[in-house]
């Protein structure tokens, strides 16, 4: 049974979201799927995208074929880097703590980049966005001026 990591979409219409699943690759994009991983959100900006990066290591070692936008995914989020150095573990070119703190070290410098991507966003949003209107407060009526008494 041919498997396939892929998405499928939810959210009506023109506002996707996307369930990151595990499924045959004869089931149909939205139809039966075997495991779900995660999901995407391509709306927000930076795309959101939350992953149990263990079970989709796990479906990539049993063979699991990513789509191409799920396995760009996946690369952006470091689970085909940690497959390519657990390869490496298991040929005996280094160890697994070598491994691992080459993955955290990797890890923690691309979380700082999503943080300063998602920081730029936000200041564009808000440079775009028009200043709020006030109104101009006019003068109050002299009681003396208006009246004669």
């Amino acid at each position: 049974m041919p498997v396939k990591i892929r998405l499928q979409r939810h959210g009506s219409k023109k506002r996707p979201f996307y369930f990151i699943v595990v499924a045959d690759a004869r089931a149909p994009r939205d139809g039966k799927f075997i495991q779900k991983l995660g999901t995407y959100n391509p709306l927000t900006s930076p795309a959101t995208v939350q992953l149990d990066r263990q079970k989709s290591l796990e479906w990539l070692h049993k063979g699991a074929q990513p789509t191409d936008t799920v396995r760009k995914i996946l690369s952006q989020k470091g689970v085909l880097y940690l497959k390519h150095l657990l390869r490496g573990v298991k040929l005996g070119l280094f160890d697994d703590a070598t491994a691992m703190e080459k993955f955290q070290s990797w890890h923690l410098e691309h979380e700082a980049q999503i943080q300063k991507r998602q920081q730029q966003a936000m200041q564009e949003r808000r440079a775009r966005r028009n200043p709020p209107y006030r109104r101009q407060e006019r003068p109050a009526p002299r009681a003396s001026e208006g009246q004669e008494g």
